[in-house]
Parts: C-alpha cells; structure tokens; sequence
C-alpha cells in the first residue's frame, strides 16, 4: 500500500514497515473511521501495539509507522470535527 501523508511523504507500506507493523496498521485504518474519540483510536492503537500481531507480543513501533499514525490522528480529528462542530 501507498500512503501519502500530509507533507507530501509518501511511504511504501511493503517496503517501509515490517509485516507486524502492515498488521497493526490495518486494523488501526479500520478504526479510523469507527472511533468515538482520538482517546479511544490511542488506546486502540497502544493495545494493538502491545499485543502484536496474533498476540506474538509487543511491537516496536517505528519512526516510519509513527508518522503514518499521526497522519491517520490527524484524519480522525478532521472527521470527528464534521460529525461533531463546534
């Protein structure tokens, strides 16, 4: 997958991330567009992060999967902010 953050970054999912990082990665896109709050998308995402991929144990997160995750953050925000004005 091909994913351009807001900077104009773009990052090769296959080759930038390791296969647990894809995984977790996906589930947080899911949530994405489910979570009630950037609390809870962090909560979800830390769980994740310390479960890993097929509860194999705690990942690394990486410089690289950080940057994908403050993009999706900030994509959550931008839609909650819709759904909920001010």
């Amino acid at each position: 997958m091909i994913i351009t953050i807001d900077s104009g970054k773009i990052i090769d999912t296959a080759k930038d991330l390791t296969s647990e990082e894809r995984h977790i990665l996906q589930k947080l896109f899911a949530w994405k567009t489910i979570a009630e709050s950037l609390t809870q998308f962090r909560k979800i995402k830390n769980r994740a992060m310390k479960m890993g991929w097929n509860n194999s144990g705690p990942v690394q997160e990486s410089r690289t999967l950080k940057i994908i995750i403050q993009h999706l953050e900030k994509e959550l925000i931008l839609r909650l902010k819709k759904k909920f004005p001010a």
